[in-house]
């Protein structure tokens, strides 16, 4: 079969490759792999994309999302934690259809697109994760994704409360129907949500699954005090703590969150190659805190960047959570210097690859890696002036989602000129709308 070819024109390009050299001119596609770089390739190519004046990045990276949540975004504002989840978020979560978590997913899906977002780590919820395995399918996104597993734990709705082995055996059988589905773009994760919600039982056996499979293990972990408070007396140590003594910690393990860590728990994560995900929206709107970022990263842990849930930061935009994640470590440091534009960048991209264990694939522009992509217009009133600028540091301080252009994943345009071509904007909007009024009745949440 001819290999359809592909060529982005004149573009600044960001490439974030080792030496992170930022050229300008084209990049050559075939089928789904970047075949040459170069000024002014001579093509006769399927496509051809001018990116005159606009610049070329790797596809953002987003190590910690809950699509099954994006129907509840303003349902749960202006709480903390652990209220935040057992008022609001679990029975909504619990009220879930096959049809609803398909739309929220759909949903969730469309705003990344449409933020230069290609690849995410994705925690569903207990039931109907399948449902957002056709949505990521269909939509062409990039997403190592896993359901929930739930089996421990007070105030639960009953539809999230599982069984041990009903949750392991349906997470299994998720695991071989899906995993390296879509040409390999979608990767199945064991998600066991938090120590909080998980007997020894389960962590132990999704441990020994984990290794088995080769898969990674995403869930929650040191998110807020509360959370500190009930692991300590509930398993008689500190989170991390608990789960290096289970054999969880390693390359395979990606932890959202990470804010309140002792020196003993920093340094087993970075010792173990344990990958955190840094949500700072999601924990400045929880007031969980201010993760120690600077710290860890000195100690060579490997941070990369998530939006978390809809309803725990109200946008899922990468831009937005780059420059909080420069911002809040200058003001608590009181150090200008600390978290520089070009490091959030990189936490960013070949960072967020790293997490997902595919930084030979993607997470920078180089020959032979995947064309996971975005294509960005700086040239408008917000990102002005133009000239004698660095690009970088507009990407992350002043750039927004609404910026990209055109995303690209596996070789595949996802979003061209500001319109989805995989998803129906306004039907995904209609749908949500339609579908929200009965998920809050069937809560039953004031």
């Amino acid at each position: 079969m001819e290999k359809k070819t592909l060529v982005i024109k004149n573009g600044n390009l960001v490439t974030m490759n080792k030496n992170k050299e930022i050229l300008s001119g084209d990049l050559l596609i075939e089928d789904n792999r970047i075949k040459s770089i170069g000024s002014k390739l001579d093509v006769n190519a399927d496509e051809v994309i001018d990116a005159d004046g606009m610049v070329v990045i790797p596809g953002l990276i987003q190590t910690h999302i809950h699509l099954t949540q994006s129907l509840f975004k303003g349902q749960a504002d202006d709480l903390e934690l652990l209220d935040w989840l057992k008022k609001r978020i679990w029975p909504l979560e619990g009220s879930h259809t096959e049809e609803s978590n398909y739309i929220s997913a759909k949903l969730g899906i469309a705003e990344l697109i449409k933020g230069g977002t290609t690849s995410i780590i994705d925690m569903e919820t207990v039931n109907h994760t399948e449902s957002a395995l056709n949505a990521v399918l269909e939509s062409g996104l990039r997403a190592h994704i896993g359901k929930c597993m739930m089996d421990y734990g007070q105030g639960l709705p009953d539809a999230l409360m599982e069984n041990t082995e009903a949750s392991i055996k349906e997470s299994e059988r998720l695991l071989k129907i899906w995993h390296q589905r879509g040409n390999g773009r979608i990767k199945y994760a064991f998600a066991p949500r938090f120590v909080v919600s998980c007997t020894e039982k389960l962590l132990l056996k999704v441990r020994d699954l984990a290794k088995n499979y080769d898969v990674m293990v995403h869930t929650h972990a040191s998110e807020n005090q509360g959370e500190i408070a009930f692991v300590q007396k509930d398993r008689g140590m500190r989170n991390i703590v608990y789960l290096h003594k289970l054999g969880l910690t390693g390359e395979n393990l990606i932890l959202a969150h990470c804010i309140w860590l002792n020196e003993e728990e920093m340094k087993i994560l970075a010792d173990t190659g344990t990958n955190i995900a840094h949500c700072p929206n999601s924990n400045l709107k929880l007031a969980s805190g201010i993760a120690k970022i600077p710290e860890l990263l000195n100690m060579g842990a490997n941070v990369s960047i998530g939006a978390d849930g809809a309803p725990c930061n109200n946008n899922l935009d990468m831009f937005a959570e780059m420059r909080s994640a420069a911002l809040i470590q200058k003001a608590r440091l009181l150090e200008p210097t600390t978290m520089p534009a070009n490091r959030v960048f990189e936490m960013a991209t070949i960072g967020g690859a790293k997490a997902m264990g595919l930084e030979s694939e993607i997470g920078s522009i180089e020959i032979g890696k995947k064309a996971d992509l975005a294509i960005i217009n700086l040239r408008n009133i917000h990102n002005a002036p133009h000239e004698n600028t660095e690009i970088i540091s507009k990407l992350v301080y002043s750039a927004s989602a609404r910026d990209v252009m055109t995303t690209i994943v596996d070789g595949k345009i996802l979003m061209k000129n500001r319109e989805l071509t995989t998803l129906s904007e306004s039907s995904v909007m209609n749908d949500a709308n339609r579908i929200l009024k009965k998920q809050i009745k069937k809560a039953k949440i004031q």
